[in-house]
């Protein structure tokens, strides 16, 4: 990481103590960008085992494109990655959204500005909205793309594929984030429990001779 790198920032806490840490992509029109992360942290966090921890959505700022597919060309420089973006379906963002999602993530700085004018709070507009790059680990101070993930939309095939190589180094960033904010340590093994007396143990500890095994429930 270069020496004028920015620290990653560490994600926002769970909103609630139980299911699943919501994460929402945020861009214009919801038929590239957004839906290319929304995509690729999918894959990320199967690889890493996190998808039944994670929920990923996007969405739009804007509603021209509602209800439609992906970009042909943000769908076709998935493929060549070997991701499918078929199943996407555009929508617009809501503020009533900010409530059920943890971390919103913009992908420039006008959606940015927009979703901070919906914001219903300071919370929701400020530790849980946040711009996309921000994760990633090789963004510099010199970014040529100052931080952002420009709009491909309607541009030459090459637009899609920078659009794409943003993307990808940032979910990457993102997924090894959340990892470290939602992966559990392991549970202590059978007899391992300094609260839990060895089988055939006393309360102290202590062997007892002749105890009888523990009987298993339901007969199986």
């Amino acid at each position: 990481m270069p020496p004028d790198t920015p620290a990653l920032p560490v994600p926002p806490a769970p909103r609630r103590a139980f299911g699943p840490y919501r994460v929402c992509f945020v861009c214009l029109g919801n038929i590239c960008r957004s839906p290319m992360a929304d995509v690729l942290l999918r894959a990320e966090l199967a690889e890493a085992g996190l998808a039944e921890l994670v929920e990923v959505d996007s969405a739009g700022t804007g509603d021209w494109h509602v209800g439609g597919p992906m970009d042909r060309r943000a769908r076709a420089e998935l493929g060549r990655h070997g991701y499918d973006g078929s199943a996407h379906r555009s929508r617009q963002f809501q503020p009533s959204w900010f409530a059920d999602r943890d971390l919103v993530l913009a992908m420039d700085r006008a959606n940015l500005a927009d979703l901070r004018e919906m914001a219903p709070d300071a919370e929701a507009g400020g530790p849980r909205l946040l711009l996309f790059r921000s994760f990633d680990p090789a963004l510099a101070g010199d970014d040529p793309y100052d931080g952002q993930v420009p709009d491909p939309y309607g541009g030459p095939p090459d637009d899609y594929a920078a659009a794409f190589g943003l993307v990808q180094a940032a979910v990457r960033g993102l997924a090894g984030q959340l990892a470290g904010l939602l992966e559990a340590p392991a549970a202590p093994a059978r007899g391992d429990d300094p609260l839990e007396p060895p089988e055939g143990a006393g309360p102290e500890g202590i062997p007892l001779r002749g105890a009888p095994p523990r009987q298993r429930l339901g007969g199986r």
